[in-house]
């Protein structure tokens, strides 16, 4: 179940940030700090595999990516990039966020889904 992350690091101004994790799927919204509207969200999933991220940042610019994190030379960890890979499993990850999403706002929720299914596309 996500369940939100107390004291996440604030590190630009203008920028208010919540962190919601769970063993499979982190959640990471962008706020606008004066409006408080949500202005990007970040849901990384399969974190114990394979880990992926999608991500929307207003206008309406969405991304799926792989999360590379390969080890660097002589095994030290690499900073985690983001790679293009390949088809998004969006009934399964819909599925999984709507199931584990019970403690997270619905306003958010909401968001989180129809971004999900704006990137998947119409449905035949």
């Amino acid at each position: 179940m996500l369940r939100e992350v107390e004291d996440v690091a604030q590190k630009e101004d203008h920028v208010f940030r919540r962190w919601f994790v769970d063993d499979d799927l982190e959640l990471i919204v962008w706020h606008d700090a004066e409006k408080r509207e949500i202005t990007g969200f970040q849901l990384c999933y399969d974190l114990q595999r394979n880990e992926h991220a999608f991500t929307w940042e207003k206008p309406g610019l969405l991304t799926h990516n792989k999360i590379d994190d390969r080890r660097a030379t002589m095994g030290h960890p690499a900073t985690p990039v983001l790679v293009a890979d390949g088809e998004f499993p969006y009934t399964r990850i819909i599925r999984k966020f709507r199931e584990r999403s019970a403690q997270v706002e619905k306003t958010i929720v909401d968001l989180v889904i129809e971004k999900l299914s704006e990137y998947a596309g119409p449905k035949s």
